[in-house]
């Protein structure tokens, strides 16, 4: 087969087209009510459970994930988890048995953790530069579009019960199919030894990636308020109806994409400022959807959320390209998942903790501390900011 060079958009479609199923395990949720009454001995928290659990498998995924690429190549891992997500991800379309429908989910999460860092860390092998942050931009755009696509494909699904749901994940075979067959990775990159260090691989990783690691632990704790409150707070506030709450959660997903799109002309234009100006955006989103009195309101505050989120993130992983050797991207980068896919577990402790500790439990107070949490963080961007405009004047 003819190679294609990765300058031709077929080429980044592919790459880019497995970044789809990266965010789509918690997209079932709003079907869960749905299964409450077919699991009639299993207690509500266990089937919530079935949604939340692929978090726990993704972080399995990602700590798997160096020695399954030095073993059979980053390619090949890829290819397995993507099989992951299309065999355990629509197991649930016919099962009935609430043991093997949780399996199926945690190794679904398996299956996406494994291949998770390499769709970010693939991108530096192909492309640096302004390039590379454009793509960066391009990737998170296009997990963005998996949200708000599966999101619209549940809220159609549903009507034919939940089991219908299950079935978004067998858009993974099409992608899978179009990966292998489009996307060939340089040579270098197929070396089990250059996506892990030579040798002892985690003395690539330096102080400024543990860094980048915690901010992206606590944003991703704070910013998944608006899955798990948002549902609650539209019921007692009476703004919206289930499947409204269902299409909100998928619109702060897509801003992904259009933000994602311009990432890379904003990053050359503000640089390190970028980084608490997503922060502010979300500590706007947040509040106000915290007060909305009206569903348009709510709208608003999640489309500013979303556009917050979707700056931050990019800007994260091109953070992390630039402070380790080319070599460590892929290490590095599953560092960062794995914080995130932590953060976003711990999040409904943390901010129910917050939430009950210092005020009155209510979903309202759930968001505000959550905007205070990310407003902590804002200072710490402000402050990345200020110092990497001292390091550009020294060195003018």
């Amino acid at each position: 087969m003819h190679k294609i060079s990765p300058q031709s958009s077929f080429f980044k479609t592919a790459l880019l087209s497995i970044s789809l199923m990266l965010m789509s395990s918690s997209q079932i949720s709003p079907s869960l009510p749905l299964m409450y009454a077919d699991f009639p001995q299993i207690s509500r928290t266990g089937v919530e459970l079935l949604s939340s659990i692929a978090g726990s498998g993704i972080v399995v995924g990602l700590c798997f994930n160096p020695l399954i690429v030095q073993l059979v190549k980053p390619k090949a891992t890829i290819i397995l988890g993507l099989l992951l997500v299309l065999i355990a991800g629509s197991y649930p379309i016919y099962a009935t048995n609430y043991g093997g429908i949780l399996t199926a989910r945690f190794l679904l999460g398996v299956g996406v953790g494994l291949y998770n860092s390499l769709a970010v860390s693939l991108l530096a092998q192909f492309y640096q530069g302004p390039e590379l942050s454009t793509m960066l931009g391009w990737q998170n755009a296009t997990g963005s579009l998996g949200i708000a696509l599966f999101s619209g494909a549940v809220s159609w699904l549903l009507n034919w019960g939940w089991h219908a749901v299950f079935a978004i994940y067998l858009l993974a075979l099409p992608i899978l199919l179009l990966f292998s067959g489009v996307v060939s990775l340089p040579a270098a990159t197929s070396q089990p030894t250059t996506l892990a260090a030579p040798s002892h691989p985690w003395k690539q990783l330096n102080w400024t990636v543990l860094r980048i690691a915690g901010l992206m632990f606590f944003m991703h704790a704070f910013f998944m308020t608006q899955t798990f409150k948002l549902p609650q707070l539209a019921w007692t506030q009476h703004l919206a109806s289930v499947q409204q709450v269902a299409l909100i959660s998928g619109l702060v997903g897509l801003m992904g994409w259009p933000v994602g799109l311009i990432y890379g002309k904003l990053k050359q234009k503000l640089q390190a400022l970028l980084l608490p100006i997503s922060l502010l955006l979300q500590v706007g989103g947040l509040l106000i959807m915290a007060y909305a009195p009206q569903i348009v309101v709510l709208v608003i505050g999640a489309i500013i959320l979303g556009t917050g989120f979707g700056l931050a993130v990019p800007y994260a992983f091109d953070w992390v390209a630039a402070v380790v050797p080319e070599a460590a991207v892929n290490l590095a980068t599953t560092v960062v998942l794995i914080l995130i896919n932590l953060g976003c577990t711990i999040s409904p402790l943390l901010v129910n903790w917050l939430a009950t500790t210092g005020s009155d439990g209510s979903p309202q107070a759930a968001f505000s501390f959550a905007a205070g949490g990310m407003g902590l963080l804002t200072l710490y961007g402000l402050g990345h900011y200020w110092y990497m405009t001292k390091i550009h004047r020294q060195k003018v």
